[in-house]
């Protein structure tokens, strides 16, 4: 007579050493030494993403049974599953770097696939934590069966859930690429990302290079754009990610998550912003200053601040409703349009309008960057995506002028008449035209009288209010009470 039980002791002591093997890790010596590089290891990042308990791990068994016989490697170097992030179900992928570099085996590539698909059909955010080498080396010489590519899948995810990659180590080709279809990448501040590594590098250009000289995160932060935000550790990174998503839809079309705890009652008048904003248009001033103001207290999320800083982009919540902030920067290049300002803009726009969050633009800028050196960086094309994407936004748009818009640097930042706009607001002391008065007279020869007629057509919202390029002209103490108006309006 078969003994039922016994058998089933049998196969649950074989699955809970297989499990308990996945677990471990790379073992005790390398995860000590994950700990010594200041970073956690794979299942310490998830743990510290998650709601307590709310992560259930898929595809553990996963490289636990090599095909030739071969060592088993514990979960293939990825740790995946479905866990909470404030409550929310969100499909997670950890690169695990004491695992084999955390590099990309068969069963690791069909895991990925399996989990990006899960997120696409399930409509779940996608967080890809990375801190792998990319493909494995002996990959070449193995036969695995055929596994779909999860590169496709996660371009496909573009713009239907939310999807957030967080670099907290060195991390370098299919990973790397992978990662850069995210609405938001934030990097550790020691940590390294690039499309080939060293090893690679030395061979095809005969450069010996560290992971930081080739793609650390200053550079891809302030310099190439690729990154987002930069943090000093796993666990900055970490809360960053959670918080970016707090601001955001499960999904595109899902309402917005607006913070119960506040709501039009919080209106207030704003008295220091007589003390911020000059009305001359060619003083300077800090936006962060108006924006700490306007905004909910602590609300502010500046996006990508060491790029392109004449332009402003953060998300915030005003009266409780989530919203894009694009705000020109007068402290930096007087807030003029440049290629990094329109490209950095123009991501978040895209963001914005997929997930339905409303745009509040505070326009100050003199327009588009002119010289040499701007058009040979592309301006005009990288002005033309940020027109399109602020065109193509159908969320509530809420549009201030706040003192300078000329050119097309007035039209990027949504100051277009009848533009789908819920409200088109300026302050009284708003200078308009097709080019800044000074500059626009030298160029077409006019006369001083000529220039002075010009620069007193365009200095006050006066004329413009009375052809309707503004919905109202307001007192700038009233400015997030009227934004609040017009969020809410419905």
């Amino acid at each position: 007579m078969v003994d039922n039980r016994t058998a089933w002791q049998a196969l649950l002591g074989q699955l809970h050493e297989r499990q308990t093997s996945a677990q471990s890790m790379g073992g005790e010596e390398r995860i000590a030494r994950q700990h010594q590089r200041q970073r956690l290891t794979a299942r310490e990042r998830i743990e510290q993403l998650c709601d307590p308990d709310s992560f259930t791990e898929y595809g553990a068994l996963a490289g636990g049974c090599h095909p030739a016989g071969a060592a088993s490697v514990p979960a293939d170097a990825l740790v995946a599953g479905i866990g909470r992030i404030d409550g929310a179900s969100a499909v997670i992928l950890a690169e695990d770097f004491t695992v084999k570099g955390g590099s990309i085996g068969h069963p690791n590539a069909a895991k990925r696939a399996r989990m990006v698909r899960l997120a696409l059909e399930q409509k779940l955010p996608l967080v890809l934590l990375l801190d792998g080498a990319g493909e494995r080396a002996s990959n070449q010489s193995e036969r695995y069966p055929h596994a779909p590519g999860d590169l496709q899948l996660v371009a496909d995810l573009k713009g239907q859930v939310p999807v957030v990659t967080v670099v907290m180590g060195s991390s370098a080709g299919h990973g790397a690429l992978t990662g850069m279809f995210a609405d938001l990448i934030i990097m550790s501040r020691n940590a390294s990302m690039f499309s080939a590594g060293p090893p690679l590098v030395a061979a095809a250009l005969g450069q010996e290079l560290s992971p930081e000289q080739l793609g650390s995160a200053s550079m891809h932060c302030a310099t190439s754009g690729v990154g987002h935000n930069m943090a000093d550790s796993d666990e900055d990174c970490l809360s960053l990610a959670r918080r970016f998503l707090s601001y955001l839809p499960k999904r595109a079309g899902d309402p917005l998550p607006i913070d119960a705890n506040a709501s039009e009652a919080a209106a207030r008048e704003i008295d220091d912003l007589l003390d911020i904003i000059p009305p001359a248009p060619q003083l300077s001033y800090n936006m962060h200053a108006v924006l700490e103001r306007t905004v909910d207290s602590g609300s502010l999320l500046e996006l990508q601040p060491l790029y392109g800083s004449n332009i402003i982009t953060a998300l915030a919540r005003i009266g409780g409703m989530p919203c894009l902030i694009l705000a020109n920067q007068p402290a930096v290049q007087a807030g003029a349009i440049t290629t990094e300002a329109a490209d950095k803009a123009s991501h978040f726009l895209e963001v914005a309008a997929a997930f339905g969050l409303p745009l509040v633009s505070l326009v100050d800028n003199p327009g588009v960057m002119p010289g040499p050196a701007s058009e040979k960086a592309g301006v005009l094309k990288a002005a033309g995506r940020m027109f399109r994407a602020q065109r193509a936004c159908r969320s509530k748009k809420v549009v201030v002028t706040l003192r300078k818009a000329f050119g097309f640097g007035s039209s990027v930042m949504g100051m277009n008449p009848f533009d789908h706009q819920v409200a088109s607001l300026a302050l009284p002391c708003v200078s308009l035209g097709g080019v800044p008065a000074l500059g626009g007279a030298a160029a077409s020869g006019a006369d001083q009288a000529e220039a002075q007629q010009m620069e007193s057509l365009q200095a006050g919202a006066w004329i413009p209010a009375d052809a309707m390029a503004f919905d109202r002209v307001i007192d700038p103490r009233q400015l997030r009470n009227e934004i609040i108006a017009a969020l809410y309006a419905s």
